[in-house]
């Protein structure tokens, strides 16, 4: 088994910035592919962006591109989602998600899921 924890979700403004952050732990060595996804209420979740360390290559959402970035910190086995430029439009629940396939856009590709956390742009 996965666990996966985020943190970093808070209240910003538009235009500012926020780093999310998903700490892994248990079988890490499993893990191909971590990726972050969205979702508002009443809504299904979305996906923002993933990237594959073993396989293939970094996806974004077409609505953060060139805002966005997926990195990981290998040493500490925690990915990050740096938003910059932040929108109204990108308040959402944040997921962090892992699995040991290549990396996907696909809710049912993923394995593990983080409990969310809470990202908020004010106007």
């Amino acid at each position: 088994q996965v666990q996966l924890v985020e943190s970093g979700g808070g209240l910003v403004q538009a235009g500012g910035s926020l780093r999310l952050s998903c700490a892994a732990s248990g079988r890490t060595f499993s893990i191909a592919t971590m990726a972050w996804f969205r979702q508002v209420p009443g809504q299904e979740r979305e996906f923002v962006a993933a990237s594959s360390w073993r396989y293939g290559p970094t996806y974004y959402a077409d609505s953060v591109k060139g805002r966005f970035t997926i990195s990981r910190d290998n040493a500490r086995i925690t990915a990050y989602l740096q938003m910059n430029g932040l929108k109204p439009e990108d308040t959402a629940v944040y997921y962090c998600a892992a699995s040991n396939r290549r990396t996907s856009w696909w809710v049912s590709d993923y394995d593990y899921w983080g409990q969310g956390t809470q990202v908020t742009v004010s106007s």
